[in-house]
């Protein structure tokens, strides 16, 4: 037996071994439900994998509901893309970041407008899938009171998926995900001096 032949039959048996594992964890898994996900950290890429699932859930037949906080531009490429599909209502209903409008009345009001299209969604089992963008800016900011959003996120329909994206995820909403996603830079082309790009940044 030569050293490849070797070095073939080891990958083989640590597959085989490996294989068993991930077959036995499918096994267990056996419930169907709604997931709760949350996609944080100071990365590049939140909203970006949300409108991911967005496609996805297109691509399986599915209903899509999507509300963006904070964010006020109605040109990026994903609203024009998504928001003219059958199966999505989109809506964009911020002002602008919290340091361009320096007003945190109105922010405060403009969260909670926001909100109520989200709860609409979160109560109507015909939603598949909701995304809640850049949400987290309003429960760490205290523009919608925490234990509201938390309810509805809990009271929502059994089968219905949600992902809310944003920095700075607070614990409260931490404990009650399914699935939490942190993601952290390691290197950005904007601290190099490259300003956002069309069809990568927005």
């Amino acid at each position: 037996m030569n050293q490849d032949d070797g070095r073939n039959l080891r990958h083989k048996a640590r597959m085989e071994r490996k294989k068993a594992l991930i077959d036995a964890k499918i096994a267990e898994a056996d419930t169907d439900t709604g997931i709760l996900l949350v996609l944080t950290g100071n990365g590049k890429g939140k909203s970006s994998s949300a409108f991911g699932m967005v496609a996805r859930a297109l691509g399986h037949g599915m209903k899509v509901g999507v509300v963006q906080f904070i964010k006020s531009r109605t040109d990026t490429g994903e609203e024009g893309f998504f928001s003219r599909l059958p199966g999505v209502e989109w809506h964009v209903m911020g002002d602008g970041f919290t340091w361009d409008t320096q007003n945190r009345e109105q922010d405060i009001a403009t969260a909670n407008a926001a909100w109520e299209t989200a709860s609409r969604m979160l109560a109507d089992p015909s939603f598949d899938l909701v995304v809640l963008d850049e949400m987290t800016y309003v429960m760490k900011y205290g523009y919608v009171q925490a234990r509201r959003i938390l309810d509805d996120l809990l009271a929502r329909p059994e089968m219905q998926h949600v992902v809310v994206t944003g920095r700075g995820a607070p614990p409260e909403l931490l404990d009650i995900a399914d699935t939490v996603t942190d993601m952290q830079p390691v290197k950005h082309a904007f601290h190099s001096g490259v300003r956002a790009q069309k069809g990568v940044e927005w």
